[in-house]
């Protein structure tokens, strides 16, 4: 049964971790970037000094709102839920990276997309978005790591019958009856930490080479 479970809730992890990852690194891009370029310098500066407050309040401030927004739309309980829980939770610190790189940027640059006529969407997608795909290796590198694994959220939002890997892994090694399958919980610890450890050794080069590059300057 717990072989079974344990299939189940890795496939969970992966319907949770890879849209977030996706959807909160292309949101945090596009908010980065109207954001580095806004004409509006004075909202812009108080629009960055508030995710970045946002970026360091606690997680759990934001539990019992984000419970009530869910149920509201009727995503509570579900996968769906849980990534848009993460997308949310993510998008400060995604936005943040993104906008002090992109402020780093030639202006020249972007005048020049603008001279061949691309307007505001086609420059971020034909000009910034790809002279920027080391902060990208970086920023989904770390959303990665921390939607995979994160425990309260997938306990919180994604309901009973769609918990992640970490919620069953805390659940096998938190049982207090019966005999301790100590090599059941040894296995099923490595198994959850199997995939970032393959993650990062076939990836960690991107991230230190966007590290290198000043993706994360700013």
């Amino acid at each position: 049964e717990t072989a079974v479970l344990s299939g189940e809730a890795a496939l969970n992890s992966l319907l949770i971790t890879v849209p977030a990852v996706l959807l909160s690194t292309l949101l945090g891009a596009l908010s980065g970037y109207a954001l580095a370029f806004s004409r509006w310098r004075a909202g812009s500066r108080a629009l960055s000094n508030l995710l970045v407050l946002a970026a360091f309040i606690p997680l759990q401030l934001f539990l019992y709102p984000a419970v009530l927004g869910l149920a509201w739309v009727g995503l509570f309980g579900s996968l769906a839920g849980a990534v848009l829980a993460h997308v949310v939770f993510g998008l400060p610190l995604t936005t943040i990276l993104f906008k002090g790189h992109f402020e780093q940027l030639p202006r020249e640059l972007l005048r020049a997309a603008q001279i061949d006529g691309a307007g505001f969407v086609r420059t971020f997608f034909a000009v910034v978005l790809p002279v920027s795909m080391p902060l990208c290796a970086v920023v989904m590198l770390l959303q990665f790591t921390g939607i995979w694994n994160d425990f309260i959220v997938g306990l919180v939002f994604a309901g009973a019958e769609n918990r992640p890997m970490t919620v069953q892994l805390t659940n096998i090694v938190g049982t207090t009856f019966g005999e301790r399958a100590y090599n059941v919980e040894m296995a099923s610890a490595l198994f959850t930490a199997a995939l970032p450890l393959l993650v990062y050794f076939y990836s960690g080069h991107l991230f230190v080479r966007g590290v290198l590059s000043g993706a994360v300057k700013g």
